[in-house]
């Protein structure tokens, strides 16, 4: 008896009531947890194959569970889920709950498919919602979180890097100028606005010139005195003609 046969001897044989209520307890916490659960076929996988699929997952932090698909149908009711499709749960089932990323469990899987034909993505169960084998597969093509904030970081890089030139001169001679600034005593820091105070010049006061209207008057009395020095001649010529 090889041990593929074993492995499928120990799935179909008959497991004690205590034993359904500690597999049923593990997946209704691990169902309970995930972001995201991929079903899988690994009939033809050998022991050593799922020890290095399961060895493949937990680096990733993915737990990967075995067992019947009543047992799974019935974990799912009790975390208020969705009861899976007959498509999804076809003969034993194999579970990858991924707990932090929805994409790295099915990625994994299908990494390891590509190695391996025995094992088959069935599905998926993505926040609370079933997806279909092709839908998986097309998830496990996508960039995992990692590769895209590496992305991100690299495209973001270039341009920070510039700006940083840009910015860090001024910012450095701003220091200095605060640091040159905050070195100054107190009374040599007030100083500039005392002197700027003194430098304000003083208005002075200009006298206000004498109006026009006043100067007139005596202007008049200038012009008209050679008049009146007339009138006080002409009788003196008057007199010197009737003394004649």
């Amino acid at each position: 008896m090889t041990r593929e046969i074993f492995i499928y001897q120990t799935n179909t044989m008959a497991i004690t009531k205590d034993q359904k209520k500690e597999i049923l307890k593990d997946l209704d916490d691990k169902f309970g947890r995930s972001k995201a659960v991929y079903f899988a076929d690994y009939r033809g996988l050998s022991v050593k194959d799922i020890a290095n699929l399961r060895k493949a997952l937990r680096e990733e932090g993915v737990d990967f569970r075995v067992a019947k698909k009543t047992l799974m149908q019935l974990s799912l009711k009790n975390s208020d889920l969705p009861e899976a499709p007959s498509e999804v749960m076809q003969g034993p089932v194999g579970a990858a709950f991924g707990y932090d990323d929805v994409v790295m469990a099915v990625k994994t899987l299908h990494n390891f498919s590509k190695g391996n034909d025995n094992l088959k993505i069935l599905g998926g169960l993505v926040e609370g919602k079933f997806i279909t084998q092709a839908e998986a597969v097309e998830l496990a093509k996508l960039p995992s979180r990692e590769e895209l904030l590496a992305k991100l970081v690299g495209s973001m890089k270039a341009p920070v890097s510039g700006f940083y030139g840009v910015t860090s001169g001024v910012l450095r001679g701003l220091v200095q100028v605060l640091k040159a600034y905050g070195e100054q005593k107190p009374e040599e820091a007030a100083a500039p606005a005392v002197e700027e105070k003194a430098e304000e010049p003083v208005k002075e006061e200009v006298p206000a010139e004498e109006p026009k209207e006043e100067a007139a008057p005596e202007e008049a009395k200038q012009e008209e005195a050679p008049a009146e020095e007339k009138a006080e001649e002409k009788p003196a010529d008057d007199a010197e003609e009737s003394s004649s």
